[in-house]
């Protein structure tokens, strides 16, 4: 069974499509209007196994932040919808992910409880263009309308590039171990309440 789901949301600010496969090959078509946004979701569906299309039209003649919250909204939204019931994914991932000097940590819980704790202590305000302050933006939007908890650090890191593209390789890959099926536990939801 392919786990496939398609969003679009649209606002006064953001006309935004996604298609999400979470039993991808890391294929898609990834155009935000936010050129540095774009090669970080590329890291999430080559590094993660998943096909990912996003198309952003935004109000970028403004700034970058609803395009890329808005984003994070709807990638949530769609990551929610693909996994359907949860029954026999693994629920929980992590990983480390090195970039040069730079080392990040994410873990996964896909809970049913949104939640993001971030610790990236960037070295500069801008990378190319875009504000660092927008990447909490698009984690809160993701976890806010995924209903998952992340806990994102990185542990070490000089280069602000350096330090976010490790976090989305390390999201990238907890993502990927998280929705994975639990050969031991088909047809069993990951939670003793019995519900996520």
């Amino acid at each position: 069974m392919t786990r496939f789901s398609s969003v679009t949301r649209n606002t006064a600010e953001t006309q935004i499509s996604v298609n999400i496969n979470l039993d991808g090959s890391g294929q898609g078509v990834l155009d935000t209007g936010v050129p540095f946004l774009d090669h970080m979701l590329d890291q999430i569906k080559r590094h993660g196994l998943i096909d990912l299309d996003v198309k952003c039209v935004g109000d970028t003649h403004i700034d970058d932040h609803h395009s890329v919250e808005d984003v994070g909204i709807a990638i949530g939204q769609a990551l929610k919808q693909a996994l359907g019931d949860k029954k026999g994914i693994r629920r929980y991932g992590h990983f480390y992910a090195p970039l040069d000097e730079s080392l990040s940590r994410v873990v996964v819980d896909i809970s049913g409880r949104p939640g993001l704790h971030m610790n990236v202590p960037f070295t500069r305000s801008h990378i190319g263009s875009m504000d660092v302050d927008l990447f909490s933006e698009f984690f809160y939007g993701l976890v806010n309308h995924a209903f998952i908890t992340l806990h994102i650090d990185t542990l070490k890191g000089k280069n602000s590039h350096h330090q976010i593209e490790s976090v989305f390789k390390a999201l990238a890959r907890a993502l990927r171990m998280a929705v994975e099926y639990d050969e031991r536990a088909k047809d069993q939801l990951p939670s003793t309440k019995n519900m996520l």
